[in-house]
């Protein structure tokens, strides 16, 4: 296995500041309440007028998850993001999430307006990819089929085999080792050696990993499950591999919520963004989420799991795209026909899984792109 380093932990802004803390500066304030009955019942007006949907992350503040929810859109992963966008009537989309999500719609929809309440929102993982370097990387590296996590940008895709999500990497992967293929891997390390584990695949990686998920902590989890002994735990492969050892389940989050409901505890741990917490309270009121810890009892929060990014989307950045038009997302059109190709087949490779379809014919061996 070979690794690649790159600095990815605090990675600078245009400015020269930590972009983690410029992100932090531009979370939106919570709207009083009465404001948040104006926003939303504006926010619902403007829609149907639009011929729009919005598309909501499960990261995303409660607020923009139940709204998408009343309002006929989507709460989920990236993967399912992706699918409805690109199935959906309204010609207007608007995605809170970050900045990948809202490519990846554009790349599927280009013929459909892509709004996003924050543009600048990002991804640790896709600032920690740069598309030059890694395109280099990959042509050290030809004889390997490049497979990318859907965390990355519009132009890293374009140099892809294969765009995966956390929910899908795993049978991808596994059918691409079955045809005998040597993978590139990027960019997120502990999701690369996840699936290398689980599936003995010939992974080389690119050295990325999510701020959010990278800073759970083994043992302050271990004495957390001595607090609560029959609670169990659910993590995301993009935790580290001590975190992961600790599961009960592993999976994407929508792999997370299908446990939790199939489990028949009642308490659980929960190892990903705290933005998920309120769709597994919401879906599941009857038992009770509690947050992994990501620092020790000397910290000021002993677990601070919310992207900073996320945490920019807000009811007034929903509206004010809706009104002005503003926050379009963008796609180098030289890149879309590109992007979009790992993607479909990601999408195809899905969806064939889903229905109990032949995936054979869907992992050509492809070499690097």
């Amino acid at each position: 296995m070979a690794i690649l380093d790159v600095e990815y932990e605090q990675p600078l802004g245009a400015d020269g500041t930590c972009a983690t803390r410029h992100a932090w500066a531009r979370v939106p304030r919570d709207p009083a309440p009465a404001e948040r009955v104006a926003l939303k019942q504006r926010i619902r007006e403007l829609l149907e007028e639009r011929n729009a949907v919005m598309v909501s992350h499960c990261y995303v503040h409660p607020d923009l998850q139940d709204l998408a929810e009343e309002t006929g859109g989507l709460v989920s992963d990236s993967l399912e993001m992706a699918r409805f966008g690109r199935d959906h009537a309204a010609q207007t989309l608007v995605v809170s999430g970050v900045r990948f999500m809202g490519e990846t719609a554009k790349i599927l929809s280009p013929e459909k307006t892509v709004l996003m309440p924050a543009l600048e929102a990002t991804c640790s993982l896709d600032l920690g990819c740069p598309a030059r370097e890694f395109a280099a990387f990959c042509d050290q590296h030809p004889d390997r089929t490049v497979v990318v996590y859907a965390n990355t940008s519009a132009a890293v895709k374009a140099r892809a085999d294969w765009v995966v999500t956390s929910g899908c990497a795993l049978d991808i992967v596994r059918a691409l080792h079955a045809d005998g293929q040597k993978i590139l891997w990027a960019p997120d390390r502990h999701l690369g050696h996840y699936i290398q584990h689980e599936t003995g695949a010939d992974l080389l990686m690119w050295h990325g990993a999510c701020i959010v998920h990278d800073e759970f902590k083994a043992f302050e989890l271990q004495a957390l499950m001595r607090e609560h002994p029959h609670a169990r735990v659910l993590v995301h492969p993009e935790s580290p591999a001590e975190v992961v050892a600790l599961a009960h389940a592993v999976g994407s989050t929508s792999a997370i919520l299908q446990a939790a409901r199939a489990m028949q505890a009642r308490d659980f741990i929960v190892a990903t963004d705290s933005g998920m917490l309120h769709r597994l309270r919401t879906l599941l009121p009857d038992k009770r989420f509690i947050e992994a810890p990501t620092a020790g009892n000397g910290a000021t929060c002993k677990s601070c799991a919310h992207c900073p990014w996320m945490a920019m989307n807000g009811l007034a950045g929903v509206a004010q795209v809706l009104e002005s038009g503003c926050n379009a997302v963008v796609v180098d059109p030289r890149l879309v026909a590109r992007a979009r190709q790992p993607i479909d087949r990601m999408l195809a490779f899905t969806a064939a899984l889903k229905t109990g379809a032949a995936t054979a014919g869907l992992v050509p061996h492809l070499g690097a792109a």
